[in-house]
Order: structure tokens, then C-alpha cells, then sequence
């Protein structure tokens, strides 16, 4: 039996313990969770990815063209208010042949399969991250600051990422100086995708898909929260979908056609409301295929899709591509059902409208999985809190006609014939702010107006726009006045 020299049994139990206590950190450790680390410890730089996925994609999109003449509409759809006892039948104002429908659902389930099978399609997003997203560019981009600073505002610390169509609408002051202040990034789409590819509404599907976030909170330029968004995503309805979605004014107006293209049951008009975009919640990880659909909605949105989702409807473009996509591959998702309502003010002849408030969908949940609906019966229970404000008409640029009788839904005017607010109705709706939020938004664009740092391209005299900011402010926020709303709501 050969002699262990005692120096030699040291080393040997102390390799031992050393092999032992490594086994042991081994099999108790738990690895950080991919959000804590960083990027770019385990992904190759971000433009590279985009620039590899378009490179795939694109392909596969050209090659599932409808394959069709453009469908004809053959007159546009009635705006019609949303009920939800209706039994109207679906409008059907779509003229489209037999040969060119089997042409575009062939194409649609082709394109489908593709991309589930694809294995060269890698996501752009790093696991386990969250953001907002959003485009803007020229005259969009002040009001897409002054949303950012209410997004702050908040408390929010998601990152930010800022899709511009093309290098016309970069602005390097602003992207450079200003927006990684307050951690927003700008992109540049045609960087990835070439010129004159995709324009206007197609953008929003590619920004979401561009973008390093897995979860995103997307939300227009002219869109804010009243409170800091990733509450959202902590809790259900987010949580057990993946995808949540807020509703139009409207009825939903798509085709019958499109039902028979993407093979599914066509729905009442009782089911659910027309979608508003402007804001909604979606995770790449639970849903890439119905993004992917979305893509290609969007890609022949111009020419078939969004005429078939929409026949001509109010705000016809994107607004139904992304919950038929998920509808179209079988995942889950969450409309809010609490109704999207107009804030604005009183006019001699009615009412006028400029903004958008949608409800907090935790809050909507919390009553609809209880079998409350206040869709169908206002009176179950009290209202959520309105949790976005959609600023849509006039768009609040300060260099451009927010003042004066250009808009009529400009600012009131008071009594004595001095200017007011714009939003001082429904005072219902007001109260569920539970703050003052109109004039927290013109605190942000007073701040942005005056801010000697800040220059946008499209705003030819920095100073008179700080000037009849600081007018307007003064005339209406500075001091308290006996015809403000409330915005407390009792109870």
C-alpha cells in the first residue's frame, strides 16, 4: 500500500474540500435573473440583430403577397357608437372575387406557417427586458418630449426607445443631448429596413419588433400615463395574456372577408369594441407570431389589410392589426371593456372633444372577472381610473395651432372673452384623474417651450413659442379660477 507523505494529504484534503464546496455552490446557486444583466454580456449589438432579422423577414413577407388586385370598398362604413346588446349584422362592403380570396388566404396561411417553421428568424429583443416604445419625428417630436416628461413624471424608470421613419426626421440635438437625460434612445427605421419601404401607420408593428425590449409598453407621441406604466405589466390582465389592448369609440367595422382569409369563425358585432392603438401592452415572448402576423398586415396594410379591417371606418390603418393577428393565431389577449371616453369642453353648439381617456385595465380586470361589466350595465360598479390620456386632436405642439379658432377644439374661452382650458368636461370623467393632469401637461410643455436647450427643427421661433406659452400659463394655471374642474372624485 503506498505511503501518503502528510504534506501531500494536506493538499489532497483540501483539493477535496475545495471540489466539494464548488459542488456545492453549483447546485444552490440561482443564476440573476436576465433582466439584471446586462445586454450586451450575452447578445451581439443591437443594430446587428435588427439588421439579421429584417434580413430574413423581408424575404419571407415578399414572398406571400396577396397575390391580388386591391380589395374595393364599395362605399365607406357608418361610424357607429359600439353596443354591446346589439344583434346588427357585421357590415359587408367588400368586394373581393372568389380567385382573389383563395389568392389572399392562401397567401395568409402560407405566410403563417413560415414563419412558425423559420428557424433563421431570431427576435431582436434581450430576455427579460421591458420598455416603452414609440415613433416620432418633425412635428411629433415636441409633443412626444412633452409625453416623455409626464412618463418621469410619474416615477416611471422604463427605458425608452424612439423609432423615426427615416434620417429627415433625426434630430441629433435632441437625440443626443436631450433624450439620454432622461434614458430615451432614437432609431432611425430605414437604417434597417431601406427607404420608402414602410410609411406612416405600417411603422408600429416594425418599431415594437426593432426594439431590444421583450416586455413593451408601446404608447403614440401623443400619448401619457398618470401613472408610471409598469405597474401594468406586474399584474393581470398582462400577466396571464401577454397582449392587452384598449377600445375605439366605434363598433368594430372589419370584413367578413377578412374572416374568410384568415379562416375563422366571424365574430358578433356584439363581441367586443373597434381597437384604439394609441397605447397598448404586449410581450414578444408570449406573442412573436402574432407580431410576425401584424407584420404582415401591416406590410400589405396600404394596398389589402387595412381596408378589410377597417372598410373605411374612423382612424383606418394599423388600429386592428394586432389583436386580429393574435385573434388569427389562437393567443391569448385582454381588451378593456370599460369605454374609452372624450375629455374636452363645452361649446356653445355641444360639445368639443381633443383628448382620449383610457381606463387603468388592472382596475377593469378586477371587475370583469367578477362578471361585472360596465359595458353592458354601467350602474354594476363604479368606473377604473383613467390610467392614459390619448392627446389626439389638436396635437399639443405649442408652434403649431394649439391657440386661436384654427381647432375647434382649442382652448375655451371664458366669460370675460380670456382664454380657459381645453379640458373641463365630462366632470365625471375629469374626477377620475384624481389630479390636476391638464395642466401638469402644460407645465411639461411650458418647460420645454422655455428650456434654452431645446431647439426642434420644425419651430422657426423658439422664443414666441416660450412667449405665448408662458401667456396662455399665466392667464390660465397660475392663479386658481372659480370655473376649474374638480378633480377628486368622491368616494
Amino acid at each position: 500500500m503506498p505511503i501518503v507523505r502528510p504534506g501531500r494529504l494536506r493538499t489532497l484534503l483540501s483539493a477535496t474540500a475545495a471540489l466539494i464546496l464548488i459542488c456545492t455552490f453549483y447546485f444552490y446557486w440561482t443564476p440573476p435573473p436576465a433582466s439584471t444583466i446586462p445586454s450586451t454580456a450575452f447578445e451581439v449589438p443591437l443594430t446587428e440583430r435588427q439588421n439579421a432579422f429584417w434580413k430574413v423577414l423581408r424575404p419571407i413577407l415578399d414572398a406571400h403577397a396577396p397575390n391580388c388586385p386591391s380589395p374595393t370598398l364599395r362605399l365607406p362604413v357608418n361610424a357607429v357608437h359600439y353596443n354591446a346588446t346589439t344583434t346588427e349584422p357585421r357590415p359587408d362592403l367588400i368586394l373581393l372575387g372568389k380567385n382573389e380570396l383563395e389568392a389572399m388566404e392562401e397567401a395568409h396561411a402560407n405566410y403563417i406557417n413560415d414563419v412558425k417553421v423559420s428557424k433563421k428568424i431570431r427576435p431582436v429583443h434581450s430576455p427579460g427586458t421591458r420598455g416603452l416604445v414609440t415613433t416620432a419625428g418633425g412635428s411629433y417630436l415636441p409633443v412626444f418630449l412633452s409625453a416623455l416628461r409626464m412618463l418621469r413624471r410619474t416615477g416611471s424608470t422604463l427605458p425608452v426607445e424612439v423609432y423615426m421613419k427615416d434620417a429627415s426626421e433625426y434630430e441629433k440635438s435632441i437625440c443626443e443631448d436631450v433624450l439620454p437625460d432622461m434614458d430615451a434612445r432614437c432609431f432611425i427605421l430605414s437604417d434597417i429596413v431601406g427607404n420608402n419601404i414602410i410609411q406612416h401607420y405600417q411603422l408600429k408593428v416594425f418599431a415594437v419588433l426593432f426594439s431590444s425590449f421583450e416586455e413593451i409598453v408601446w404608447m403614440d407621441a401623443d400619448c401619457f400615463p398618470l401613472d408610471k406604466p409598469e405597474i401594468l405589466l406586474n399584474h393581470e390582465p398582462f400577466t396571464s395574456t401577454g397582449l392587452v389592448t384598449w377600445p375605439d369609440f366605434w363598433a368594430s367595422s372589419i370584413s367578413p372577408v377578412y374572416f374568410n382569409i384568415s379562416r375563422q369563425p366571424i365574430p358578433p358585432m356584439s363581441e367586443r369594441q373597434s381597437s384604439e392603438t394609441g397605447v397598448f401592452l404586449v410581450s414578444k415572448k408570449t406573442h412573436y407570431l402574432t407580431m410576425l402576423l401584424a407584420a404582415y398586415y401591416n406590410y400589405y396594410g396600404p394596398s389589402h389589410y387595412f381596408r378589410l379591417l377597417s372598410q373605411g371606418a374612423p382612424g383606418e390603418g394599423d388600429k386592428e392589426t394586432f389583436l386580429q393577428a393574435a385573434t388569427a393565431v389562437g393567443e391569448p389577449f385582454y381588451t378593456v371593456s370599460e369605454r374609452v371616453q372624450a375629455i374636452g369642453h363645452a361649446k356653445p353648439d355641444g360639445f368639443s372633444g381633443s383628448a382620449m381617456a383610457q381606463s387603468d385595465p388592472i382596475g377593469d380586470y378586477a371587475l370583469t372577472s367578477q362578471g361585472k361589466w360596465r359595458v353592458q350595465d354601467p350602474s354594476v360598479d363604479k368606473p377604473p381610473r383613467v390610467f392614459f390620456v390619448h392627446a389626439n386632436y389638436p396635437k399639443f405642439n405649442p408652434a403649431e395651432n394649439v391657440f386661436g379658432a384654427k381647432w375647434e377644439t382649442a382652448p375655451t374661452l371664458r366669460p370675460d372673452g380670456t382664454e380657459g382650458r381645453a379640458w373641463t368636461a365630462p366632470e365625471d370623467v375629469l374626477r377620475r384623474f384624481g389630479l390636476d393632469i391638464e395642466k401638469a401637461y402644460w407645465e411639461e410643455i411650458k418647460w420645454i417651450s422655455c428650456n434654452p436647450e431645446i431647439e426642434f427643427k420644425t419651430w422657426e421661433t423658439k422664443t414666441e413659442v416660450c412667449e405665448k406659452v408662458e401667456s396662455y400659463w399665466n392667464t390660465v394655471f397660475a392663479e386658481p379660477h372659480d370655473d376649474d374642474p374638480k378633480f377628486v372624485e368622491e368616494g
